[in-house]
């Protein structure tokens, strides 16, 4: 093989062509190359920081609701407890009123009674007074008549 200048030549070109693209185009390449591989490992480590949180955030919400859960059930329990304690109480009170209403009802009974066997005594008296007058008309002594009168009407 010979060597001659243009072979020289074309290794002194390549040679400089090396030397130029290893000082000045190469190091930009790397960097742009460096950059990118960053960004990217950058965007892999916060795709797993968002999965991380996403999760956290999934386990806290599941946490949140299930105490949103019990503490409606707990509301819910003290609301029927509540309901329950008020309808007790108002059948109470309408076992009191009604005991009440029905021992006035029994008192205004019995003085009714009471106004009526009034009245028919006197009554009683008076039609006896009338019969004992019409029987006894030939004789007339008031005060013994009286006296048993008022015997009479004591019995009665």
């Amino acid at each position: 093989m010979e060597f001659n200048t243009s072979l020289i030549g074309q290794v002194i070109t390549f040679a400089l062509l090396v030397w130029f693209t290893m000082k000045i185009v190469w190091p930009p390449l790397t960097g742009m190359m460096e950059k990118r591989a960053q960004r990217i490992a950058e965007g892999l480590s916060a795709a797993d920081r968002a999965k991380q949180d996403l999760a956290n955030a999934e386990k806290a919400s599941a946490e949140k609701l299930r105490e949103a859960k019990q503490h409606a059930s707990e509301l819910i329990a003290q609301a029927e407890k509540r309901a329950n304690q008020i309808i007790d109480e108002a059948k109470d009170k309408a076992k009191v009123e009604s005991e009440r209403l029905l021992a006035g009802a029994q008192a205004e009974i019995t003085q009714q009674v009471e106004q009526a066997k009034g009245v028919l005594r006197q009554q009683v008296a008076n039609l006896a007074l009338e019969g004992a007058t019409k029987i006894l008309k030939q004789e007339v002594d008031a005060g013994k008549h009286a006296v048993l009168l008022e015997s009479i009407k004591a019995e009665l």
